[in-house]
C-alpha cells in the first residue's frame, strides 16, 4: 500500500502522544514494506509552532517525511484570549469564533489543503493523527473523496471536543481507528451515531527486563522505592495534582519514597526533596527507569489511551492510575495490572499496599503484562491495523465515502449559520 501521515509534528525530538502513536505506526508499516509517507510542519514544540525542521523532504527510519512550513509562530496572548472565549466563554461562539480559534490555534500550514488536493489521490489512504489540529481541520475535507481517509481521533472529554466546528472532522474519515472501547464510545456519542471503524489500540514493545541499576545510579537514587512519572508537566495531565498527592503522602508517612517526575516541564514545580525531576530523556532511560520502578503513577484526566501505562506493563510494573480518567478506570478493569484512585484517601491507600505488599505489586505486573501481550504486541496491532486500511480502500472503491471536500472555509460555508455550540 502507498500510504500518506498527516500529524502536527513528526520526529525524534517531538514529545507528544499522538505524534508519537503517528511515527510508530508510520514506521512499523514502512518495516512490513509499505511505502508509507508522512506530511507534517517544520516544527518540534506545540506551544508556538516555530519552525525549526527544514522545508522539505527526507528519510526518517524508512517513511518519507514533507515539511511544510508554518506560516506564522502562535501568539500565545492572542490564543489565550480566544481559547477562553471560545472554549470556556458562557455564551454563544460562532462559527466565524471557532474559526478565528483553530488559526490561532495553529499549527497555520496555508500549503497543506492544495498539496492535499493536488498529491491525495496518488495515495491508497490517507491517514489522520488527531482530530484537534489545524492539520486535521484543513487536511480532511482536501482529502476526502479523492481517496480512503482515515482518522485517529485520539480523542477524549474535553471541551474542544464538544465544539460545531470539528462536526466535518468527525464525519469526513472513511474510517476511524480508534485506541480504546472509550474513546469509541465517546465519538458515537459527540456525533450522535457510531461511526465506522475499529479498536486499534496502539503496538508496544517488550523488552528483557532489567533492574533500573543506571538509571538509579545516573540519578541518585541508590536502593529507595519510587513512583515514576512519565509525561509533560502540566495540570491537564494531572502531574501537579500528583505533586500535590506525593507530598501530602510525604508529610504523613515519612520515609524513602520518592517520585520521579519525566517529562517536558510546561509548568514549573514547586522544589522536593523527594522529588526527581528529570526532564525528557531518551527511550532507552525512560525504559530503565520504569524498571526500577515501585509503580507507574498515571494521573491524567484526559486519555484517549496511555502507551506509557501500557509500555509499564510489557515490563512487568504495576500502576496507580486516575479513576475520573474512563479511558485509565476502563483499562485497569480489563488487565488487572492497575489500581484506580478517586481523590487523595484512594492514593494514599493504594500506594500504602503497594509499599507493604510487594506480591501485590508482582500480582498487578504480571496482570499487565499479560493483557499487553495479548492485545497489543506489535504483530496483532499491525494486522489488524492493515485489515483496517485495507477495508477503508475498498469502501472508497464502492462509493462509501464523504463527497470530494474543498478548503476549510468550503467547510464552514456549508454548515447551517444558526450552528452554535
Amino acid at each position: 500500500m502507498r500510504l500518506l501521515f498527516v500529524v502536527q509534528r513528526y520526529g525524534r525530538e517531538v514529545a507528544g502522544g499522538a505524534e508519537l502513536h503517528c511515527r510508530r505506526f508510520a514506521g512499523a508499516l514502512a518495516t512490513r514494506g509499505h511505502d508509507v509517507h508522512a506530511l507534517t510542519s517544520c516544527a518540534v514544540g506545540y506551544l508556538d509552532w516555530a519552525n525549526e525542521y527544514p522545508p522539505g523532504a527526507s528519510v526518517l527510519d524508512g517513511v518519507t517525511v514533507h515539511r511544510l512550513a508554518v506560516q506564522r509562530p502562535r501568539d500565545v496572548e492572542r490564543f489565550g484570549r480566544l481559547n477562553g472565549r471560545t472554549i470556556w466563554g458562557y455564551h454563544l461562539r460562532p462559527l466565524v469564533l471557532q474559526r478565528q480559534w483553530m488559526l490561532a490555534q495553529g499549527p497555520l500550514l496555508p500549503e497543506l489543503a492544495p498539496w492535499l488536493v493536488e498529491r491525495a489521490a496518488g495515495f491508497d489512504a490517507v491517514v489522520f493523527f488527531t482530530y484537534l489540529y489545524y492539520t486535521a481541520w484543513a487536511g480532511l475535507p482536501a482529502a476526502a473523496g479523492r481517496t480512503a481517509t482515515v482518522l485517529h481521533p485520539t480523542a477524549h472529554q474535553e471541551p474542544q471536543l464538544d465544539l460545531p466546528l470539528f462536526d466535518p472532522v468527525l464525519r469526513l474519515p472513511t474510517l476511524c481507528a480508534y485506541s480504546t472501547e472509550e474513546e469509541q464510545a465517546l465519538i458515537a456519542r459527540r456525533t450522535g451515531g457510531p461511526r465506522p471503524g475499529r479498536v486499534i489500540g496502539i503496538g508496544v514493545d517488550v523488552y528483557a527486563e532489567g533492574d533500573g541499576g543506571a538509571f538509579r545510579r545516573q540519578y541518585g537514587l541508590g536502593d529507595r522505592p519510587y513512583l515514576l512519572f512519565v509525561g509533560r508537566v502540566d495540570p491537564g495531565k494531572g502531574s501537579l495534582e500528583l505533586c500535590d498527592y506525593f507530598s501530602a503522602y510525604k508529610r504523613r508517612h515519612p520515609g524513602p519514597l520518592a517520585l520521579v517526575v519525566m517529562g517536558d516541564p510546561v509548568s514549573t514545580l514547586a522544589p522536593h526533596p523527594d522529588i526527581v525531576v528529570t526532564g525528557f530523556v531518551p527511550e532507552g532511560v525512560k525504559r530503565d527507569a520504569l524498571d526500577g520502578a515501585l509503580a507507574l503513577a498515571q494521573p491524567s484526566y484526559f486519555e484517549s489511551f496511555s502507551m506509557v501505562l501500557a509500555e509499564a506493563w510489557a515490563q512487568r510494573r504495576p500502576a496507580l492510575v486516575q479513576g475520573r480518567c474512563d479511558v485509565l478506570a476502563g483499562q485497569a478493569r480489563r488487565s488487572g495490572g492497575a489500581i484506580p484512585y478517586t481523590g487523595y484517601a484512594e492514593f494514599e491507600a493504594a500506594l500504602d499496599r503497594l509499599l507493604q505488599r510487594p506480591d501485590l505489586g508482582r500480582a498487578l505486573g504480571e496482570a499487565g503484562h499479560r493483557y499487553v501481550v495479548d492485545r497489543y504486541a506489535w504483530p496483532s496491532v499491525i494486522g489488524r491495523y492493515e485489515r483496517l486500511l485495507e477495508q477503508a480502500m475498498l469502501r472508497y472503491e464502492r462509493g462509501q465515502q464523504a463527497p470530494v471536500g474543498g478548503t476549510p472555509a468550503d467547510t464552514l460555508s456549508a454548515m447551517p449559520s444558526g450552528s452554535i455550540a
